[in-house]
């Protein structure tokens, strides 16, 4: 009787929110008053919410409005993202608390330092952050951040006053303001004056690439551990300046789904996660069950999703002394939609998100001290644990990758340390110039074990998102996690760039190793200044320095700049890309010389990215991204739908990243043939190699896996079949550094993210399997046995010459999340050396 009730209850909200005349009643508790000198959201956006998608600069002008007219609400902007939106927060909590909000804040970090045992936590006030939409088109959560923060600035009464008084709130109203922009003005220009449901509306089909991602096309949900965004950047500041106790995240899922709150599936839960995190979490589900209950609201919890990757903002907290907290809501996809649930209404999808918003904070408020008292435990036992001694990384050859994941963990307040002196471990040497020294004994040692560590085995084999993201491998660095601390100098307060070896005025010839990261970028600058450049097929000596496979040999003469010129703008680049450049007097050098045909010419790379209907768009946003934000490169955004009338002869290189469906037909298949056979490389990833391999680009041979379903029954049928995924798990190959492909790589292995099941057979002629998996890859991560004895001998890369031209393919992401900073120059090296394959 009672599931009856909680069902019909359910139906006559949704006919409620489908009435055309809607008010804030619908929404707001009525048990209390609200203070009529706090504008309404109807007062400054002139619509209800629900009646019309905010934009988020209406949410923007709503949240200023809030925070001149009440007391309880300060705002703050903490940057811009990259299309210059910005980054606000708010800080909701009692006109007492706000006085001094400053000792709160310290008093509340004091409890992750040692000595906490002394801090009274019964007098504290609990802080809650509460964040909304971070992807864009799940916009049912910053619409609700606007009746919560309404709510918060003028409902009256002792619940409320109590509410601010034991409580800080840190309110980030949009998560992601470029996407939720994007979407409103889709489902807004494409909404009738009649709601229509019909899910195959125009209203209901976003353009490509839709509103969930940011600029950039990323899922900025799995940047909060890799920190590679404005976005993230701001929020990640925000909560180590506090160290909030909840943190939740509002999101939505597919229409015909109800409302989901964790936790999740227990078994998918990360080891180093303590089981009393999860034991909150479940008991603050309670509040949630309670208020949905209490407004008929379906809901379900413990299923589909995971505490697994600490990257998503519903796992990040777990890791740190608080409860990150997902919420999933059915989403009406524009303003109602029909769904086997009935009409599904956005003003329906804002209410629970409203609704679940409000539970948070009455739990918080509730379960106050013994969240604040979780908090100081878990760093207390952090620092128990804590092992002796410390780790150690760095790379001989390019200290600016090492660099880049110091940044990363200083974004994390990781206490680091300059290398002491030079040392050696595992066949690696660590010099002061290029490694940093991490102790271990640390407050955040349980984040670091997370960053740092291989796991291979595991209680599940099914993951909401990746198995595995240890971050030394990502960024293809020496490691160490068995140093001494005495290798540890002193602590790094304030990172800096390491410091570049800039050449000497040469009239002869200038010589750049292809090993820093940020190589790529010098030489496209040098090229595009007109200067003539040539690669080093060989390794070859100059006085008592090796030069490896890749040097890029500048000469001095015979160049449309004269010598001082050319000097003058070297020491500009070397400077600007953070790359060592030396000059050379002489061509008479060990090995190959410096007029030999082994030094291949080199021209400026006009590159396209075929983007579209058809196109993932994170892979091909992480291109875009990694040629626009980290190299200074120009590309060009082909859209697929204006493919068959595009001139390609502009361009040198054109990527087509993974795709799903016919992305490109058969007249745009023998179109690219034709200009790949004039001298254009077309490189590809993924799901590319079948795409190649239907329409003779490549020649390709797959292995399959023929496993079979036995013993398995018809409900453990998507387990069994989900267990034959490669969800994200890190993978050893053997590489031929002679390769071109490989230049810029000083050892012979190398860590590759794969999130693929394509197994591509190794070529019978050994020089053209430049990179082949090892006979024992897996180094982190889950992967089923079955695909285990697939994987090794087979190749991630292809290439094959076309004519005059070149096609290139790579199985697996080379540039994953902005962070696999280890496998960047893989494409780096198709594009400026395709012709040298």
């Amino acid at each position: 009787m009672r599931t009856f009730i909680v069902a019909l209850l359910f139906l006559l909200n949704l006919q409620l929110s489908a009435q055309e005349e809607l008010d804030l009643s619908y929404y707001l508790p009525q048990d209390v008053t609200y203070n009529p000198a706090i504008p309404t959201p109807q007062d400054v956006l002139d619509f209800v919410p629900g009646e019309w998608h905010a934009s988020h600069d209406q949410v923007l002008i709503y949240m200023h409005f809030l925070a001149q007219t009440s007391p309880r609400i300060s705002i703050e902007n903490r940057g811009f993202t990259y299309e210059k939106r910005p980054l606000v927060l708010l800080t909701i909590t009692s006109e007492e608390n706000h006085d001094k909000l400053e000792e709160i804040r310290k008093q509340h970090v004091a409890l992750t330092e040692p000595g906490s045992e002394n801090i009274n936590t019964s007098e504290m006030p609990v802080i809650v952050n509460q964040g909304f939409s971070i992807h864009g088109n799940e916009a049912s959560g910053a619409n609700a951040a606007i009746l919560a923060a309404y709510y918060l600035a003028a409902a009256e009464g002792p619940e409320i006053e109590e509410l601010l008084k034991n409580t800080v709130i840190l309110f980030d109203p949009v998560f992601n303001p470029d996407g939720l922009q994007r979407f409103a003005s889709w489902v807004n220009t494409n909404k009738s004056a009649n709601i229509n449901p019909d899910p195959q509306d125009r209203e209901y089909d976003e353009t490509w690439p839709g509103g969930r991602t940011n600029h950039y096309w990323f899922d900025m949900n799995r940047d909060w551990l890799p920190v590679q965004l404005p976005e993230s950047r701001a929020r990640i500041e925000t909560f180590h300046n506090w160290y909030p106790n909840v943190l939740t995240d509002h999101h939505e899922m597919g229409s015909n789904s109800s409302f989901f709150f964790q936790p999740g599936i227990p078994s998918r839960t990360h080891p180093l996660t303590p089981n009393l995190n999860q034991e909150l979490t479940k008991e603050i589900g309670t509040y949630h069950a309670a208020a949905l209950d209490n407004i008929g609201s379906l809901y379900y919890t413990e299923e589909n999703y995971d505490d697994f990757y600490y990257g998503k903002g519903s796992t990040f907290p777990d890791i740190q002394g608080s409860v990150g907290i997902l919420f999933e809501q059915g989403s009406s996809r524009g303003h109602a939609q029909e769904t086997d649930n009935g009409i599904l209404t956005f003003p329906f999808t804002i209410r629970n998100q409203f609704t679940a918003a409000l539970s948070t904070l009455k739990a918080a408020k509730e379960m106050r001290v013994k969240l604040l008292d979780y908090q100081r435990d878990f760093y207390q036992n952090a620092r128990r644990e804590a092992e002796k001694g410390a780790y150690v990384f760095g790379n001989s050859k390019d200290a600016s990758s090492a660099y880049h994941l110091a940044e990363i963990l200083k974004r994390h307040k990781v206490e680091v340390h300059k290398l002491q002196e030079e040392f050696s471990k595992d066949g690696n040497i660590f010099n002061p110039q290029s490694s940093y020294v991490v102790p271990k004994k640390q407050k955040q040692q349980r984040l670091l074990k997370a960053m740092f560590e291989r796991r291979t085995t595991f209680e599940d084999s099914l993951f909401y998102d990746i198995s595995a993201w240890s971050f030394p491998l990502a960024f293809n660095l020496d490691f160490t996690d068995e140093a001494k601390i005495n290798v540890a100098g002193s602590k790094i307060d304030s990172l800096t760039r390491p410091s570049v070896d800039l050449p000497e005025k040469s009239d002869y010839a200038y010589l750049m190793e292809w090993h820093a990261y940020e190589a790529p970028k010098a030489l496209n600058q040098i090229l595009n200044k007109g200067l003539r450049a040539k690669v080093a097929m060989q390794p070859f000596q100059l006085g008592t320095k090796n030069y490896d496979y890749g040097t890029i040999m500048v000469p001095a003469q015979n160049q449309e700049m004269d010598a001082n010129e050319i000097y003058d703008f070297l020491v500009k680049v070397a400077k600007d890309a953070h790359v060592d450049i030396s000059a050379a007097n002489t061509g008479l050098t060990g090995g190959i010389n410096l007029g030999s045909n082994q030094f291949r010419a080199l021209e400026p790379q006009k590159v396209a990215l075929l983007v579209g209907e058809g196109i993932t768009p994170y892979d091909a946003g992480e291109v875009w991204h990694l040629f626009d934000q980290r190299y200074d490169m120009k590309i060009t955004k082909l859209d697929l739908k204006n493919f068959s009338r595009t001139n390609l002869s502009r361009y040198t290189d054109i990527i087509l990243s993974n795709s799903w469906g016919s992305a490109l037909d058969q007249e745009d298949a023998e179109k690219l043939k034709e200009w790949v056979r004039n001298g254009g490389t077309l490189i590809g990833y993924k799901n590319a190699a079948t795409w190649f391999d239907k329409n003779e680009f490549l020649d390709l041979e797959f292995k399959e896996n023929e496993v079979q379903a036995k013993n398995v029954t018809f409900e453990q049928r998507q387990d069994f079949r989900g267990a034959q995924g490669i969800g994200g798990a890190i993978f050893e190959a053997k590489q031929d550094r002679s390769h071109p492909i490989n230049f810029g790589y000083k050892d012979d292995k190398i860590a590759l993210f794969r999130d693929t099941t394509l197994f591509v057979e190794a070529d019978s002629t050994s020089y053209k399997n430049p990179i082949i998996y090892t006979q024992k890859p897996l180094l982190s991560g889950y992967i089923s046995e079955e695909n285990l004895e697939l994987l090794p001998g087979t190749v991630p890369f292809k290439h094959k010459s076309l004519g005059r031209g070149n096609v290139i393919l790579f199985t697996d992401n080379t540039n994953f999340r902005a962070f696999w900073y280890g496998t960047n120059k893989l494409l780096m090296n198709a594009v400026f050396f395709g012709d040298e394959m």
